[in-house]
């Protein structure tokens, strides 16, 4: 960080002045604009048609920069895909920064621009924000929160309609974001690079929507991971399912960090992977349609839902025992997004 003070974030950026005024036209203004935006109005005035849905979080990601992204990217891929996961095309985000006096001012600049470079990747436009600023010591560096609004393209796919006998696709291999961000804590270095998979997911499920696949549910598996996915799944929808150990899709760099440090793969947290229950009959074509996209190259399908074990998920092991995935117990990293 700078010790340059004119390169670095003061109190006075969060002041309501001039320095204020700079910082968010030189800044956020120039990276986010459109014409809502810089109207500059109280509140953004959106023209909304039909069902719409309305999604919000918050990032306290640490480190704020890691392999494949950064808390900006994080921000704006984890709400548009809050909103895919509905089926909404992602229209309109607010964006709010709390920023730590001395933040350097360069640092704020990759962020804020890796955010409008991902926001082109749904079409949406941050249309509205906030900025704060904090003194040292009162926060981390810098916190994000977004929300999202989108307009529902297809109704109906949600966590209670589950049937028996759907498949369980995952977009890519799991836990990598996790995985990452356990690397950038401990200062592990492998052989190959290990990266986050923090991605936007409309365009994949944009492609499912437009070939009418019917999907019943999708959620994308941020903390948690695939094991709080699929149980949550199971409770809301009181069904089974049960999952291949063998189809599920992951690197050999998180398998080695899984075993060094006793985790399962499952339990990591993803923050550009998405699971899928929709009828069987329409898996494959599912499947080929997300592997055509560069970040859906490793999809699969992992599993099935059944009448039995109505509850609970299921993982049959390559050597014939099974055994429960249950829900992620504590806070295997916490602040990891």
């Amino acid at each position: 960080m700078s010790n340059n003070p004119k390169k670095q974030v003061q109190l006075s950026h969060g002041g309501g002045g001039k320095e204020m005024n700079a910082l968010i036209h030189k800044l956020f203004f120039k990276a986010f604009d459109n014409e809502i935006l810089s109207s500059e109005e109280d509140a953004a005035a959106l023209n909304l048609n039909g069902p719409t849905a309305f999604t919000t979080d918050s990032f306290t990601v640490a480190p704020l920069f890691f392999s494949g992204g950064n808390i900006g990217k994080l921000a704006v891929a984890g709400t548009v895909n809050d909103l895919a996961m509905m089926a909404a095309k992602p229209e309109y985000l607010s964006c709010s920064f709390i920023i730590e006096e001395g933040f350097a001012i360069d640092d704020l600049k990759t962020i804020v621009e890796s955010m409008a470079s991902e926001l082109a990747k749904s079409g949406a436009k941050v249309v509205c924000g906030d900025t704060k600023v904090v003194p040292r010591g009162c926060a981390d560096g810098i916190f994000i929160n977004t929300s999202g609004v989108g307009e529902i393209q297809k109704q109906g796919i949600s966590v209670k309609n589950i049937q028996p006998g759907d498949a369980i696709i995952v977009s890519r291999d799991i836990g990598r974001h996790g995985a990452t961000i356990l690397m950038a804590r401990e200062g592990l270095t492998l052989d190959s690079e290990l990266t986050s998979d923090c991605a936007t997911l409309w365009p994949m499920v944009e492609s499912l929507l437009n070939a009418d696949i019917p999907v019943h549910a999708m959620r994308d598996a941020t903390r948690g991971g695939l094991a709080a996915v699929l149980n949550e799944w199971a409770s809301a929808s009181d069904v089974g399912i049960t999952v291949q150990e063998s189809e599920l899709p992951i690197a050999d760099e998180v398998k080695g960090l899984c075993e060094l440090y006793g985790f399962e793969a499952f339990d990591l947290a993803n923050e550009g992977t998405f699971i899928i229950a929709l009828p069987k009959e329409h898996a494959e074509q599912a499947l080929n349609l997300i592997q055509a996209h560069e970040d859906g190259k490793n999809a699969a399908i992992v599993g099935e839902v059944t009448e039995a074990h109505n509850g609970k998920v299921i993982l049959k092991t390559p050597w014939g025992s099974s055994r429960y995935i249950d829900l992620p117990q504590g806070e295997l990293l916490p602040r990891i997004c």
